[in-house]
C-alpha cells in the first residue's frame, strides 16, 4: 500500500516529518528482503530524491545495506532485535525473582543489561523506597562507577583492579558511586563470559549492611533468573526457589 507524504516544505523538515519519513522507508521493507530505490518509492509515496538520500544515509548508520542497486535490513536493525528479544526474555524470566528479592532484603531491586560502557536499567522495584532512588527503567548509568556495571564487566573478563576479586565473589559492591548516599549490591546473571544482565539491590548507606545477609539473595536471585532463562519455563516449574523461604524483611512487612 502505497503512503503519500503530504507536507509543507518547512514542515517536512522538523524532527518528527524526518523520523515519520524514515519509518516509512523502514516500513517499506516489511515482507521483503530486498528493495530497489523505485520499489521503495512506490511502496511509501515519497519523492525520488527524498528517499534515495534517506536510503543512502540508513546504508551509513547500518541501518540497511546496499548491494548492487538494492537495499535490504543492515546488521545494526539485527543487533538492535537481538537486544530486543533478549531483553523481554530477561524480563520475563526474572519478575517473579526480582519480587522475592525485594521482599527478603527491602531494598530497591534493579535489573539492568550492559550496553557498551553503560548500563540500561531495564525493572525496578522497591515500595515507598523507590521513589527515593534516582533510577528509572530506560536510565542509564556509567558501567565503571555502578556495582551493576562492575559485576558485568568482571564477568567479562576484563582484567581491571579489583575484577578477580568480584569474579571470585560472585558479585560486586559499590559505595558513594554513581548514586551519592547510596550503597549497591549487584550479581551478573549468567556464567563468566555468557552474562550480559545484571540484577542488583540498593539502598540508602544507613540502612544497608554489606554482608551475607545482603550478598547470598543478590546471588540467589542471580542464580533463579538464569535457570528460569536456560529452562524457558516459569519459575514456579522449577525446583524449589530458596529465596522464597528468606524472611520478609522488616520494612516490607511495614508496608503492609
Amino acid at each position: 500500500m502505497t503512503i503519500v507524504q503530504d507536507m509543507r516544505p518547512a514542515a517536512a523538515n522538523t524532527p518528527s516529518a524526518i523520523l515519520d519519513r524514515l519509518s516509512l522507508v523502514l516500513d517499506a521493507f516489511d515482507g521483503c528482503e530486498s528493495l530497489g530505490l523505485a520499489d521503495v518509492v512506490a511502496r511509501t509515496g515519497l519523492p525520488r530524491s527524498s528517499a534515495h538520500r534517506m536510503l543512502d544515509r540508513l546504508v551509513q548508520l547500518r541501518w540497511l545495506r546496499r548491494e548492487g542497486r538494492n537495499y535490504s535490513l543492515g546488521i545494526r536493525l539485527v543487533e538492535l532485535g537481538s537486544l530486543a528479544v533478549h531483553q523481554n526474555r530477561v524480563r520475563a524470566a526474572s519478575v517473579e525473582h526480582l519480587q522475592h528479592l525485594y521482599r527478603t532484603t527491602g531494598m530497591v531491586v534493579h535489573l539492568a543489561v550492559l550496553d557498551g560502557s553503560d548500563v540500561v536499567y531495564l525493572d525496578k522495584i522497591g515500595g515507598r523506597l523507590a521513589a527515593h532512588v534516582p533510577t528509572r527503567v530506560g536510565g542509564r548509568l556509567p558501567a565503571a562507577k555502578s556495582a551493576l556495571g562492575k559485576a558485568l564487566l568482571a564477568a567479562s573478563g576484563r582484567n581491571e583492579p579489583g575484577d578477580t576479586l568480584i569474579r571470585d565473589l560472585g558479585y560486586a559492591i559499590e559505595r558513594n558511586g554513581a548514586l551519592p548516599g547510596f550503597g549497591c549490591i549487584a550479581s551478573p546473571i549468567g556464567p563468566a563470559g555468557e552474562a550480559t544482565t545484571a540484577v542488583s539491590i540498593c539502598g540508602p548507606l544507613t540502612r544497608m549492611t554489606f554482608d551475607s545477609r545482603m550478598t547470598t539473595p543478590v546471588q540467589l536471585a542471580a542464580h533463579a533468573i538464569w535457570r528460569s532463562m536456560i529452562a524457558g519455563v516459569t519459575p514456579t516449574l522449577q525446583r524449589r526457589n530458596l529465596l522464597r523461604s528468606l524472611p520478609t524483611a522488616p520494612s516490607v512487612r511495614a508496608e503492609g
